[in-house]
């Protein structure tokens, strides 16, 4: 290979494929795309296909047309005839139109079920694979850290380990449908400062190692993750584009990871224009390519000519150029497009779904969104039954309840792309919530009133909302957010929060009607927690849903109903007030509760992992094995989990644990295991979980992940808050640092069988 070619492995093009109008779907779009023709971008080859998908609404079939027509290109008119890595959005489903859109990854997290959530990546990646597509940029693994961020939707909560067992899930099945997984963003963009977006990150390397770095490094390990997107943000000063440290010291020396690294759209551009950390576009290409990042998406801006003219005049070392393209290339053999007559198989495959989004798509999407749904509080309103067992007189309020985009996250095509194309519509059917509960309640007379927007400061309506609840038996009020991007919604990428009141004058709403003492619903559809504490206690019941997909109305109308049985529990805390303290549950001790230490208190309303059901569980029986264990050994833990109640549900059982004395400061409770069980009623479950002494490492002072010799408490709960049962053990031995393949996962048995692999936690 030419110097040439082996750079044009590097880079990528972003055609503008489908329309003349362009959506803004990428931070500072305008200046992202290079100024080139199809022909100058794969003059000497080509590593990645932005977004053809994507980009403009296009359908299956011209699409698949498309880049088979862009791939046999290459293959025929460019000398070594090497294809290009196609790329796609999945965060919600495949970014493309008419996709099933699938709830948020926030939602996947409520469901506690890697299981569940492995079915559907497997399905989004078989969409994306019968149209070419050999690339999906997800999972998000970022923790959340301040619920103000707009992108909290995105992510699968607040809990490291929460967060990389769903997300090793999801790469499982997405790369088991033969699409190679992202994972994003690598890593720190989660705790900018003040909840914004692309802010500086101010965080100790302790917490960066401890909370922040553990999914990457499970869905690494664990699932084989093939591809690792770096981070917009700064981390003390450093840009994650430039540090060598991270995208190879700790991911490629460390964790022996070998797949490639992209950069997010933009990243390596704003070494120059944002970061300032590079005088020229030339010398920020420098800089991300001997820090580690192999390839530049959107577009070839920084690496192409002036990544050739750098190693020409000797400014870089075109070993640096061989070592990125060499995993390039590898990773085009993984996937079988250097094998002979490869190209003749372009196209729609043969064993593609007539459309995106068909009815096992449409079955999943229905069982996440269940599954996701989570019931926060309840006075006995709930559920309210069917036929004439449910209420006469049915009044729907809030701008929720009749629009179905308020389901979809930021990342979903309808709101990511589809506002720049009204005449297309959502490009699928999306009942909304008003639609599922006329349905669900055929014998009711039902009626709406939208009552406000989601956001802006006009209460004109409240009036009319109130008055439909006055003239009810029954009022269900459904507020929260409206997804967009940069600035065009309540939630979503560039959408971050003042504070953490209910956007625009929906408080008002909420307030007015629960002033006039009909019974009420209120139900929550949002990309974050909301302070929920003012409508609480005088609210028959509350329900939150995380923007649950293209089925979400389905769900919520089968929960009032009691259709289905509530089962989701909180991946983040709910807060008390809008402008408290905003942060998450795993904490140190001198963050946690007032003690008259501080006049603020960050008590959560609701705390992480809750969740109530239509039926009662007990626990008994907890118990650990072992009251000594090695620093290399490992106890088990057991504990009885009966449904008392008079119908099925799934319980989410949860192993907590807290180090009482180190040699650092640890947090209060952090998890360590969880097993979602589904019991008919009067059945009981026999959990068993296996904790390695790996599980009880942390950060120590040296900066090395140790295992520390001392007493350990575990516990057993239905949430951080509601602990059912304590038992402690001691590690004894020497101080033990990890080695190069540390125990990163809590297995779990149930009824003394062992669970699905898919299932284990």
């Amino acid at each position: 290979m030419t110097l040439a070619e082996k750079v044009a492995q590097l880079g990528s093009v972003w055609l503008e494929f489908g329309g003349e109008n362009i959506s803004n779907v990428a931070p500072m779009q305008d200046i992202l795309a290079a100024d080139k023709s199809w022909e100058d971008a794969r003059r000497d080859g080509l590593g990645q296909l932005t977004r053809v998908f994507g980009t403009a609404p296009v359908s299956l079939e011209a699409g698949a047309a498309r880049v088979a027509e862009l791939q046999q290109d290459l293959v025929t008119k460019t000398r070594l005839g090497i294809p290009a890595i196609v790329h796609e959005e999945c965060l919600t489903g495949f970014t493309t139109l008419g996709a099933t859109v699938y709830p948020t990854a926030l939602a996947w997290a409520a469901t506690f079920n890697p299981s569940l959530l492995e079915t559907m990546a497997a399905a989004i990646g078989r969409d994306m694979a019968a149209v070419g597509v050999q690339q999906g940029l997800s999972p998000v693994l970022d923790v959340v850290r301040d619920y103000r961020w707009g992108r909290v939707e995105e992510t699968m909560g607040e809990d490291p380990y929460l967060v990389g067992v769903m997300g090793s899930a999801y790469v499982r099945g997405l790369q088991g449908a033969g699409v190679i997984a992202t994972l994003k963003h690598f890593a720190g963009y989660s705790v900018s400062r003040a909840g914004r977006n692309h802010a500086p990150v101010s965080l100790g390397r302790r917490e960066f190692h401890d909370v922040i770095l553990p999914p990457f490094e499970m869905a690494i390990r664990l699932a084989g993750a093939r591809s690792v997107m770096n981070s917009y943000a700064d981390v003390d000063g450093i840009p994650a584009g430039a540090d060598r440290s991270l995208l190879t010291g700790l991911l490629r020396d460390e964790w022996g990871f070998d797949g490639i690294v992209v950069s997010d759209y933009g990243a390596i551009t704003f070494l120059h224009t944002m970061h300032r950390v590079a005088p020229d576009l030339g010398d920020a290409g420098r800089q991300a390519l001997e820090a580690g990042l192999d390839v530049e998406l959107p577009d070839t801006i920084c690496y192409g000519d002036r990544l050739v003219e750098l190693v020409e005049s000797g400014a870089v070392d075109e070993n640096l150029v061989d070592r990125a393209a060499a995993r390039v290339l590898r990773q085009k053999v993984e996937l079988g497009m250097l094998d002979p007559g490869w190209s003749d198989h372009l196209g729609i495959s043969a064993d593609a779904d007539a459309t995106f989004d068909s009815p096992g798509n449409r079955a999943i999407a229905r069982d996440v969104a269940e599954q996701s749904i989570i019931l926060l509080a309840n006075s006995g309103a709930l559920p309210l039954g069917t036929g004439t067992a449910a209420p006469r007189r049915i009044t729907v309020v809030g701008p929720c309840a009749d629009d179905p985009q308020t389901f979809m996250g930021c990342y979903s095509y309808p709101n990511h792309v589809l506002g720049d194309y009204p005449e297309v519509g959502l490009g699928l059917d999306v009942p909304s919530m008003l639609d599922a509960v006329l349905l669900e309640f055929p014998d009711s007379r039902i009626s709406f009133t939208k009552g406000c927007d989601v956001r802006g400061d006009d209460s004109s309506t409240i009036a009319d909302a109130v008055t439909a609840a006055e003239e009810a038996d029954l009022c269900v009020v459904a507020v929260g957010d409206r997804a967009g991007l940069f600035g065009r919604g309540t939630s979503g990428e560039g959408c971050d929060a003042l504070d953490l009141a209910l956007p625009g004058v929906q408080g008002q709403l909420v307030d007015a009607v629960l002033a006039t003492g009909t019974p009420t619903v209120v139900v929550v559809v949002s990309g974050r927690p909301y302070a929920l504490d003012p409508y609480v206690d005088r609210a028959a019941a509350v329900v939150q849903a995380f923007m649950p997909g293209v089925e979400g109305g389905s769900a919520l109308a089968g929960v009032l109903s009691g259709r289905v049985a509530p089962s989701g529990r909180l991946p983040v805390q709910i807060p008390r007030t809008g402008t408290g303290q905003p942060s998450t549950y795993l904490q140190a001790p001198l963050a946690i509760g007032a003690d008259g230490i501080s006049s603020l208190d960050p008590t959560p309303l609701f705390p992480f992992g809750y969740g109530l059901s239509y039926t009662r569980f007990e626990y008994s029986n907890f118990h650990v094995d072992r009251e000594v264990v090695a620093t290399d050994g490992l106890v088990r833990a057991s504990v009885d989990v009966a449904n008392v109640g008079d119908r099925a549900g799934d319980e989410v059982v949860q192993l907590y644990l807290t180090d009482p004395v180190a040699e650092v400061v640890r947090p209060v409770i952090q998890l360590v295991g969880f097993a979602r069980v589904p019991l008919p009623p009067g059945k009981t479950a026999h959990i068993e979980f296996e904790l390695h002494a790996d599980r009880t490492a942390f950060t120590g002072v040296d900066l090395r992940r140790v295992v520390e010799p001392g007493d350990i408490n575990l516990m057993i709960g239905a949430s951080a808050d509601d602990i059912r049962a304590t038992a402690t053990f001691t590690v004894s031995g020497p101080r033990r640092i990890l080695g190069p393949d540390p125990v990163l996962m809590t297995p779990v048995t149930i009824n003394d069988q062992p669970q699905e692999k898919t299932t284990s936690t």
